[in-house]
């Protein structure tokens, strides 16, 4: 029950998000920090300026991440937040990003925890600095033992099971999981849940996601070396997109069904190069995050009570329905 008014709650939000209009500039990551901010001031509320910081492992040229920061600036813009958006993969260099936002005396951190116990000391010291800190994107399973005070998201696992039945009514029997990253726990659930829900034999295959030619060959050469894998799991687009051309290569018959969308997946996905995909909604993963610590800030609120996480997804698009997902790609939003 908590779930089904959960989601009625979010579809609310989503019609919200798609009428907002903001720009966006691709994220270089690394560990330069940068103000961002949508350029449309509609509606901007009236309340104190404050500032929000939004740290992320998105490594550099991840397209993924461009959608979430988008949907941070919209909420930025219509919140009156001054947005500072900083990167980096590595874990420890992270946690630096963080005490630098707490240096700065920030209003509030929006932060991803792809390897929580490296963040968990600096997520304690922004709190004891009076600093509200909400989870978004990866740590579902760790939000409340860093603390955090709200979580969005998707459950990784429950997508992965969700992901692995779809594979066996579609009569798939042997799957390729791919890993862009090791130990990154939200990739690692997603492979996890796979296992469980999908009826076949699941392979798991670590790759070096911020090397793409190095994916594409690691992924061919498994191909190649067992031709009874008929299905390639990609857990982001791009390696999606990739794991189609190694496949390809290969010379087999394995299909590629992926986690996550961009512009070039949606149209992959049309062109039926790629079965389907999972979308978790990073776009309004980064527009609740930054409108929830407004909401805290400004008026108390915490969604959910702060007991239980708020889900963006799975939602599965099909070449079915991909359509009416491909005109709000074309915006940026998707």
């Amino acid at each position: 029950m908590r779930r089904n008014h959960r989601t009625a709650a979010l579809a609310g939000v989503v019609l919200t998000c798609t009428l907002i209009a903001a720009g966006c500039s691709s994220s270089s990551g690394g560990k330069k920090s940068e103000e961002g901010g949508a350029a449309a001031s509609v509606g901007k509320a009236d309340t104190p300026r404050m500032t929000v910081a939004m740290i992320t492992h998105a490594a550099p040229g991840d397209t993924f991440w461009d959608l979430i920061r988008k949907g941070a600036q919209a909420a930025a813009a219509k919140d009156n937040v001054k947005l500072v958006y900083s990167s980096d993969p590595n874990a420890g260099n992270q946690a630096n990003l963080v005490q630098n936002a707490i240096d700065q005396k920030v209003d509030g951190i929006a932060l991803t925890a792809a390897k929580p116990d490296a963040l968990k000391s600096v997520v304690t010291k922004a709190e004891s600095a009076g600093i509200p800190v909400v989870g978004f994107n990866s740590g579902l399973d760790d939000w409340q033992r860093l603390n955090m005070l709200e979580y969005f998201g998707q459950d990784e696992n429950i997508a992965g099971q969700a992901f692995g039945r779809r594979l066996s009514r579609l009569g798939a029997k042997h799957a390729l999981c791919v890993i862009q990253e090791q130990g990154q726990v939200a990739l690692e659930a997603r492979c996890a849940g796979l296992k469980k829900g999908f009826t076949g034999k699941t392979d798991t295959l670590y790759v070096n996601g911020t090397d793409m030619p190095s994916v594409k060959a690691t992924i061919t050469a498994k191909l190649r070396q067992d031709p009874s894998i008929d299905q390639v799991v990609a857990l982001g687009a791009p390696f999606a997109l990739t794991a189609v051309q190694s496949a390809q290569d290969a010379g087999g018959k394995a299909k590629t069904a992926t986690f996550d969308l961009n512009k070039e997946l949606v149209k992959a996905v049309q062109s039926g190069s790629v079965e389907f995909a999972v979308d978790q909604q990073p776009y309004l993963q980064g527009y609740l995050a930054v409108d929830a610590l407004w909401l805290y800030k400004t008026n108390g609120n915490v969604s959910g009570g702060g007991t239980a996480p708020v889900l963006t997804g799975p939602a599965f698009v099909t070449k079915e329905n991909v359509g009416i997902v491909a005109k709000f790609a074309q915006n940026g939003t998707r």
